[in-house]
């Protein structure tokens, strides 16, 4: 028995030793993307068997919540990667001297040109009002207002579909902005922090339409066979999102950080996106787009500030909205 207990002790230490000499490659991420239903645990297992590395999720609320984190902990961060922040967040990001550029290129499927060193798209959409098929659809912002609709929106400190939102209204309505928040704020039932939080909301009824992408309805179709949900396309113009995600300066695996990036853009990663984080994929998948994603609503225009302009944006925007909500 004794000599048994020594071949185990020694396997373990073995063991300990082979895990201790891979290598660990941390990304932060918001926490949908890290979710059982999201696509973190099928890209993590595809990357890990192409590595000889772990991967490890940390989620970190929504998207802009994280680039909060990342400027808490600065250069001691123990992210090697973000992802999950999007064009409207770039601008800011790349003030913070955090990111490095990496060598990641791909043929992007993108409805705009994208040439940047740093940032690597890896899914986009359009934002919308998501409710069920029954609900008259108001046919711009200013119809919303002046109707009974509920809406459930996310807070843009802290969420990307919430700052969004306060791009979208910015642009579609510049120095009027204000008063359209104004106009809108009797029509919200709530902000909640990030956009599971108000999905979920709304899912058990709590409103008649959520903030989320024109894209959502294609998983209770194909997830679901519902085809009860539709999104709402406004006159003014849909927003735009990029997601993406770029290398730290300060880690100490660069190769592997980079590894990852190209990884993301390859159609093994590609093909995940589109029936786990429901978007559209940066690259589409050699077999195509799912059946699902045929039927879903065509935005009337495409809006999408760059990212200086939206940068710029953001805190009187936030401005508006927080003074409009407190009325």
């Amino acid at each position: 028995m004794k000599n048994y207990l020594y071949h185990v002790a020694g396997l373990c230490l073995v063991a300990t030793g082979a895990m201790a000499d891979t290598p660990v490659l941390n990304v932060y991420t918001y926490d949908g993307f890290d979710s059982d239903w999201g696509p973190g645990p099928q890209i993590e297992a595809a990357f890990e068997e192409t590595c000889a590395c772990d991967l490890q999720w940390v989620a970190a609320g929504d998207g802009a919540a994280v680039l909060s984190r990342l400027r808490l902990e600065g250069d001691n961060t123990d992210a090697d990667v973000v992802l999950g922040l999007d064009t409207n967040l770039v601008a800011a990001a790349r003030e913070t001297g955090l990111f490095a550029a990496t060598n990641v290129s791909a043929e992007y499927d993108l409805p705009v040109a994208w040439e940047d060193d740093t940032f690597v798209p890896f899914d986009w959409g359009y934002f919308a009002f998501v409710a069920n098929k029954d609900v008259e659809a108001p046919a711009d912002f200013k119809a919303l207002a002046d109707s009974d609709l509920k809406i459930i929106i996310e807070d843009p400190r802290s969420s990307t579909p919430g700052l969004g939102l306060l791009m979208w209204v910015k642009a579609a309505y510049g120095d009027e902005a204000a008063d359209v928040w104004a106009d809108l704020a009797d029509n919200i039932v709530t902000v909640t922090p990030g956009w599971s939080e108000a999905y979920g909301l709304f899912l058990d009824g709590e409103s008649d339409a959520v903030l989320s992408y024109t894209t959502s309805p294609a998983y209770h179709v194909i997830a679901e066979e519902d085809d009860s949900k539709t999104s709402w396309s406004f006159a003014e113009g849909n927003y735009m999102q990029v997601e993406v995600a770029a290398k730290l300066a300060s880690t100490d695996t660069p190769e592997l950080a980079d590894q990852f990036l190209a990884f993301l853009v390859t159609d093994a990663a590609q093909s995940i996106i589109p029936t786990t984080n429901w978007m559209f994929p940066a690259v589409t998948p050699e077999a195509g787009l799912p059946e699902g994603f045929g039927d879903l609503t065509q935005p009337a225009d495409a809006l999408l500030l760059s990212p200086e302009d939206a940068a710029a944006a953001a805190a009187p925007g936030i401005e508006e909205w927080r003074d409009a909500l407190a009325q």
